[in-house]
C-alpha cells in the first residue's frame, strides 16, 4: 500500500489499482479526488471537508462519514455512507474500522463536534481531530502536529501511548518553515527515543508500507 501526503489533514492510499482518500479538505490543494473511488471524511470542519468539492464528485464515489457530515451534503450524486465508532466496513477493497466519536476540544464556547477516525487494512490509523487510543495495534499512525486545540506535549504522550512502527506528521498545513523544522526536531527527538519511522512526509510525497 502507498501513503502519499496530499496537503494539511488530507492523504491518499494507494493499492491493487484502487484508491482511498482522507479528508479532502480546504487546505490541501488541488486534485484531491483525481482517481479517488472512495473517500473517508472524520468531522465537517472545513479544512478535513471541502463540500463544493464532494457535491460535485462523481456518482461512482463513495464517502464514508459521520451523520453531521452527511447532514451537510444533503442529496448529492456520490454515494454517502454514515458510520459511526465501531462499525466496520470495506471500500474499493479496503477494510476500515471507525474509532472514535468525538473532536477535541478546541475552545470552551465551541461546542464539540463529532469526529470519527479510521483504521484503514489494520495498517493505518488515522483519528481526525482528536487523540483517540484506538485499543489495538498501529502499524503505521498518522499523527497531528499542529492545531488551536493541540499541545506538543500531548502529541508526544499520543505517540508513547500508541507506540506505532511508523507515524507521520498530519494537520500541519498551518505551519510556515521555522513551524516545519520545529516539528522535524520533536519528531526526529521521538523516532530515536522509540527506535521508529517516525517524522514528517512532505506535500506529495509518498511512503511505501510493507
Amino acid at each position: 500500500m502507498r501513503l502519499t501526503k496530499l496537503g494539511h489533514a488530507c492523504w491518499r492510499l494507494e493499492k491493487d489499482d484502487a484508491t482511498l482518500v482522507i479528508d479532502p479538505g480546504a487546505f490541501s490543494g488541488e486534485g484531491l479526488l483525481d482517481g479517488a473511488n472512495a473517500v473517508l471524511i472524520t468531522h465537517e470542519h472545513f479544512d478535513h471537508v471541502d463540500t463544493d468539492l464532494l457535491r460535485a464528485a462523481s456518482p461512482d464515489l463513495e464517502i464514508w462519514t459521520c451523520q453531521a457530515v452527511a447532514d451537510q451534503f444533503g442529496e448529492i450524486p456520490a454515494k454517502v455512507q454514515v458510520v459511526r465508532d465501531g462499525d466496520t466496513f470495506t471500500t474499493a477493497g479496503f477494510g476500515v474500522k471507525v474509532i472514535g466519536e468525538w473532536h477535541a476540544l478546541n475552545h470552551p464556547d465551541i461546542p464539540v463536534v463529532q469526529n470519527v477516525g479510521f483504521l484503514v487494512d489494520e495498517e493505518v490509523f488515522y483519528p481526525g481531530d482528536a487523540l483517540t487510543s484506538p485499543g489495538v495495534e498501529v502499524p503505521t499512525l498518522l499523527v497531528p502536529t499542529n492545531a488551536p486545540w493541540l499541545k506538543l506535549r500531548e502529541t508526544v504522550e499520543y505517540l508513547r501511548e500508541v507506540r506505532p512502527a511508523r507515524a507521520y506528521s498530519t494537520h500541519d498545513g498551518l505551519v510556515n518553515e521555522f513551524g516545519q523544522k520545529l516539528i522535524d526536531g520533536w519528531l526526529g527527538a521521538e523516532a530515536d527515543k522509540q527506535k521508529a519511522d517516525i517524522r514528517r512526509v512532505p506535500v506529495g510525497e509518498s511512503v511505501d508500507l510493507a
